[in-house]
């Protein structure tokens, strides 16, 4: 098993997806930096000239200082003064041009990366999606990407460049006079002690920060996507409540870091004043007994200031390396997911409309936290019939189809579609043989046919408008700017809540499985456009074994039969009008929802 990190929970029991352990970390980094070590090394390599370059300046200061001092004329100066413009000169195009290679070797790493982490996490079962939170998810592919992203186009280049900094710059204060290297080291034990003294304090806020902030994402996904519930049980109050809390322990985490990031700093400014005041004492003394010239303390002196940057730089970017290193574990811990298991091409025939039958068996199920939701379900479907599955709120309506659908797997009983078990078809076969469409649509960036061919990506243009015309959507495609061919989605043409819901039913007809499963599909569209969609739904569903989780009891009228669930169970099992007849749990529903159409 692959070693990680303990997993943190919410409160409520909720598990977020892996966290990669340190090595494991490490390990992946480095797999993925390993195709480009070549371009790694040159970048390497125009860092040191920068820095080694940079020696020459203090130098040439200090040689420029000695020439004033010993009052030779102006014109000896020039030669020094001209060389100092040179190497700033080239320093800021070594400068320049190692930017642009650590872009270049930087990129495409994070580029593997965020592409390892997006296939990932398209793989994770939505069961495991569910249990975490979207929030949880979100956060790594948008905060957590962001974060890397920044420390490697602009810590990594300033993290490098302080490094090789800092062992040149000691390496000329020796040469300059051994003494003065160990004036400059006194600064070395505040600097290691406000070192250690930090990032025991510091990695534990970080690694925390990164996941309340994804428990904020996570609270607000869980509030927006619910609003109209929200307004409707006027619980506004508690859920801005709740979001501020988060967003208030976000805030305290942040100010708990910028104190720490206080005290550290001061920290190190009072290095900097002791090794500085000890070259200078130390120098003076050196200067005194003729050991050195003035100009060499000088250069010394300049040596140390230019330390003072470097070393800040340094120990700041351990500071940010610590939270992009937060960052990447949870990435990586998206990023190393199992993929889905490889199996050999097999040639799955002709699509199949009819012939698979559904059978349960003492079907349980609980969540992770919480008791059973649903209490020994038997249940069978015939080839090609239609099913309506009806029930007041939190009677496990959707449950049961996201087993049906190889969401979620359960607790106790069987599924078997057709003549295998869900174990047995996978989660490939499932995918192949059922179709779930929810209210919950999301269409993409680009082109309406490019949507729509996420169900059959060799589809032409002609089967797209067949697909379209059978769930009536071909006249207000065509009327597009462009028409299938019209940019929709974030950006683009702004489709209706209808029109969604029809693209997706026109998916559904495109990928043409021979089992499909509407949860609640027409419930967000209005009474016209409900109307419009069930229609299309009832064309689609034609001779395909199909499951329709009802929002709206016309469709539960036009079933073959229909299926009451009530508390997790089956209370009832019928056609619409022997459940009417019946006078039961159904004819209920059937009189509240006839009088409330009245």
């Amino acid at each position: 098993m692959r070693p990680t990190e303990p997993q943190p929970t919410e409160p409520q029991g909720r598990v977020i997806l892996p966290i990669a352990s340190r090595s494991e970390t490490v390990k992946t980094l480095a797999g993925i930096v390993r195709p480009h070590r070549l371009r790694g090394a040159v970048m390497l390599s125009v860092l040191l000239g920068r820095a080694t370059l940079g020696l020459a300046g203090p130098l040439l200061l200090g040689s420029i200082v000695d020439l004033v001092v010993e009052g030779n004329p102006v014109n000896d100066m020039l030669r020094p003064f001209i060389l100092l413009l040179v190497v700033a000169a080239g320093e800021g195009i070594l400068a320049g041009l190692g930017t642009a290679l650590i872009a270049r070797f930087g990129e495409p790493v994070l580029a593997t990366l965020r592409e390892r982490v997006l296939d990932r996490a398209l793989g994770v079962p939505l069961s495991d999606i569910e249990r975490a939170g979207t929030g949880d998810l979100v956060s790594r592919v948008g905060d957590d990407v962001s974060a890397v992203s920044e420390a490697i186009r602009f810590a990594l280049p300033a993290l490098m460049g302080a490094a090789l900094s800092i062992c040149l710059t000691i390496v000329g204060l020796g040469v300059l006079d051994w003494r003065l290297a160990l004036a400059g080291l006194c600064a070395a034990p505040i600097q290691l002690y406000t070192l250690r003294w930090f990032l025991p304090r510091s990695a534990p806020l970080y690694a925390r920060e990164r996941l309340i902030k994804g428990e904020r994402a996570q609270q607000l996904f869980d509030s927006i996507d619910g609003a109209s519930t929200v307004r409707a049980f006027r619980l506004s109050e508690p859920h801005t409540s709740m979001v501020r809390t988060r967003s208030r322990a976000v805030f305290d985490l942040v100010l708990q870091t910028v104190k720490l990031q206080s005290r550290f700093f001061g920290r190190l400014n009072l290095a900097e004043f002791v090794g500085l005041t000890a070259i200078l004492i130390v120098g003076f003394m050196l200067v005194g007994d003729g050991v050195i010239t003035i100009g060499a303390v000088t250069a010394a002196a300049l040596y140390f200031q230019r330390l003072f940057d470097p070393i800040n730089i340094l120990l700041y970017l351990i500071d940010e390396a610590q939270s992009a290193g937060a960052a990447l574990a949870r990435l990586v811990g998206v990023a190393n997911l199992p993929g889905p298991p490889v199996s050999a091409p097999q040639d799955e025939g002709p699509a199949i409309t009819s012939g698979l039958s559904i059978r349960i068996q003492g079907l349980g199920f609980a969540y992770q936290v919480g008791p059973p939701v649903l209490h020994n379900i038997d249940l069978e479907i015939a080839p090609g019939e239609r099913v309506a599955l009806v029930g007041v709120s939190g009677a496990g309506k959707t449950t049961l189809a996201k087993l049906i659908a190889g969401i979620h797997e359960p607790s106790g009983g069987e599924i078997r579609i057709g003549e295998a078990g869900m174990a047995e078809l996978g989660s490939d076969g499932i995918r192949r043989l059922v179709c779930l469409v929810t209210q919950e649509i999301h269409v993409f960036s680009g082109s309406l046919s490019e949507d729509l061919r996420l169900a059959k990506p060799d589809a032409s243009d002609g089967e797209l408008e067949r697909a379209l015309e059978l769930v009536g959507a071909v006249n207000w495609a065509a009327a597009m700017p462009d028409g299938i061919a019209t940019v929709v989605g974030e950006g683009g043409f702004r489709l209706t809540p209808t029109q969604v819901q029809q693209v997706a039913l026109a998916r559904l007809a495109l990928r043409d499985p021979p089992v499909a499963i509407l949860d609640e599909a027409t419930a967000e569209a209005g009474s016209s456009g409900a109307r419009m969609l069930e229609a299309a739904a009832s064309r689609i569903l034609k001779g395909r074994t199909s499951l329709v989780v009802a929002h709206r009891l016309t469709q539960a009228a036009s079933a073959d039969r229909v299926v009451v669930m009530e508390e997790g169970r089956i209370v009832e099992v019928g056609t619409h009008a022997g459940l009417v007849k019946a006078g039961g749990a159904y004819s209920a529903l059937w009189k509240a929802w006839s009088f409330s159409r009245s």
